[in-house]
């Protein structure tokens, strides 16, 4: 890493102090050219120059008595001392060590010998260049003349720094005018509505979008009491005007900063819009109060939703209560069917058999056939309060070993099991899952023994009921080998009275819908899939 020695340094800050001015190589005006003059007339000779000193050059900005130009800096006679800051000045330059060898005095550039310098000096003590006079002849300059190109040297410098000033002041009006078009631009390509007024709560600013809204522009002489009749300002109940007391900018004016208030504009010939706004009071740097702005954003679509989502959720309420009266309703129509239809069926079971006992052959026929209906009719009426109590009995999930519940629903299907031949295997470990016991031994006995019942012609049932943990939920699959569900029919076939076509066995088409209202009950899900080896896949899941 290169050290920067302090002369170096130094003249690094110097270099770019120069460089601020934007001088070099610039034309001189007409005040520079003038002071020149004027310092040949004090010093009383034909020649003068005002010099600026660069990195590698000696420029001549303005001359008078001859024609300048640059020069390199190892030949200026200004840059030998220019930097001590002092004037300058030697009656014969040949004679003098520290010029004598100069091309600038020997012939080379000139035959400089009366010579005079005067050091251009920044406030930050930073040296320029110079104001030099100079004649071919010796001569001598008085302490008056000396001070007096002092004093123009001191004009120079005041003109170089109104020069920089004007410029500076230039620039900074072009980048104040460049932010004003783009805060215009911006104000005026937003959606968002901004009005701002001054600290008497005189109106200043409506960007266009405020202007579309309220069909008018901000009106200086309107009095802030008359805002909200002129502007048609309302609270949201979009029929009051608000008082000037709740109008968002006198607000933010008054209080400091306003967030969020909502209220409501009716624009003419068009819909009314409720917006938000939220602003704030304007305040100067040295503390003094300039005005207020505030900025509105349209919520009118947001607000009817939230009035449509607030409807659907009275609708939804009322629905919940109208089926919570419908499940009661069905839980006291099961009780009565349990009791009032089943009774007498039993009834009408019994007598039939009493007949049968006494009847002919032919009779004996018929009564088969009654006995047959009222078992369907029993059946039916089973299934039936079955579908209704995993509707409408109440879930209790508790930790359930599924294991054990696979073994209650295999000792209620003893006796199917060993009539088909059929096998039924649950691999053990089965996890403990989440559910109410009662309505999962429902859930799986109905899968079991539809894949018992729908079993393939040609070869006994096999039964496989299986457990995989997801995310979120465990995810149990009854698989059989039987004559499987199109997958046309997949999604059908948990309708209620669904029943395929080519169904082999009987039934009722609710055994699957009811095993569908359990997994609902439980936030499951419940779909069929094909058995890859042949059959059907039934999955369920019980999330935790």
């Amino acid at each position: 890493m290169d050290l920067v020695v302090p002369d170096q340094e130094r003249e690094i800050r110097r270099l770019a102090a120069l460089h601020e001015y934007r001088l070099l190589d610039s034309p001189a005006d007409d005040e520079l050219e003038a002071v020149v003059r004027v310092a040949a007339a004090v010093a009383n000779v034909p020649t003068a120059t005002l010099n600026l000193i660069d990195e590698h050059r000696q420029c001549q900005l303005t001359t008078v008595g001859f024609e300048g130009g640059d020069s390199a800096r190892t030949d200026s006679m200004c840059a030998v001392r220019f930097e001590a800051g002092d004037f300058m000045y030697t009656p014969d330059a040949s004679k003098d060590p520290h010029y004598r060898a100069n091309p600038w005095v020997t012939g080379v550039l000139a035959d400089v010998r009366l010579y005079g310098s005067a050091p251009l000096i920044t406030p930050d003590g930073y040296a320029l260049g110079s104001l030099c006079v100079f004649h071919d002849e010796p001569g001598t300059l008085d302490s008056r003349q000396i001070g007096r190109l002092k004093d123009l040297s001191g004009i120079v410098l005041a003109l170089f720094e109104r020069r920089r000033q004007a410029r500076l002041n230039r620039e900074l009006a072009l980048i104040s005018e460049a932010r004003q078009r783009w805060t215009d631009t911006l104000l005026e390509t937003i959606d968002v509505a901004v009005v701002a007024a001054d600290q008497s709560g005189r109106l200043t600013v409506f960007n266009r979008a405020a202007r579309e809204w309220h069909g008018l522009d901000a009106d200086p002489t309107l009095e802030p009491q008359d805002f909200s009749d002129r502007y048609q300002l309302y609270a949201t109940d979009g029929v009051t005007l608000l008082p000037p007391s709740q109008i968002p900018l006198l607000r933010a004016l008054r209080e400091g900063t306003v967030d969020n208030a909502e209220i409501i504009i009716k624009r003419p010939e068009a819909d009314p819009v409720h917006v938000t706004a939220s602003g704030r009071a304007l305040i100067s740097g040295d503390g003094t109060p300039m005005g207020a702005v505030v900025a509105m954003t349209d919520v009118t679509t947001d607000r009817a939703q939230q009035r449509a989502i607030e409807a659907a959720r009275r609708e939804l309420a009322a629905a919940n209560e109208d089926l919570r009266r419908s499940n009661a309703d069905l839980t006291n129509f099961a009780g009565a069917v349990s009791h009032d239809l089943v009774s007498p069926l039993s009834a009408v079971h019994a007598h039939l058999e009493l007949l049968e006992e006494t009847a002919t052959p032919e009779t004996q026929r018929w009564v088969a056939a009654c006995q047959r209906a009222v078992t369907r009719m029993r059946d039916l009426i089973g299934s039936l309060l079955q579908y209704a109590q995993a509707g409408s009995a109440p879930v209790h999930r508790v930790p359930a070993d599924l294991g054990d519940i696979v073994d209650q629903v295999l000792d209620d299907l003893q006796s199917l099991v060993e009539e088909t031949s059929a096998t039924v295997e649950a691999p053990k470990p089965l996890p403990v899952v989440a559910c109410d016991p009662v309505l999962a031994r429902q859930l799986l006995q109905n899968l079991i023994a539809n894949s018992i019942k729908y079993r393939h012609p040609d070869r006994p049932a096999h039964v496989t009921v299986t457990a995989t943990r997801s995310p979120e939920a465990w995810q149990i699959a009854v698989t059989d080998n039987g004559v499987g569900i199109p997958p046309s029919q997949r999604d059908r076939v948990f309708e209620m009275f669904t029943r395929l076509d080519d169904a082999p066995a009987g039934g009722h088409g609710i055994g699957l819908s009811s095993c569908l209202r359990i997994v609902d009950r439980h936030g499951g899900a419940i779909r069929v899939e094909e058995n890859p080896t042949g059959g059907t896949r039934v999955i369920f899941t019980l999330p935790d």
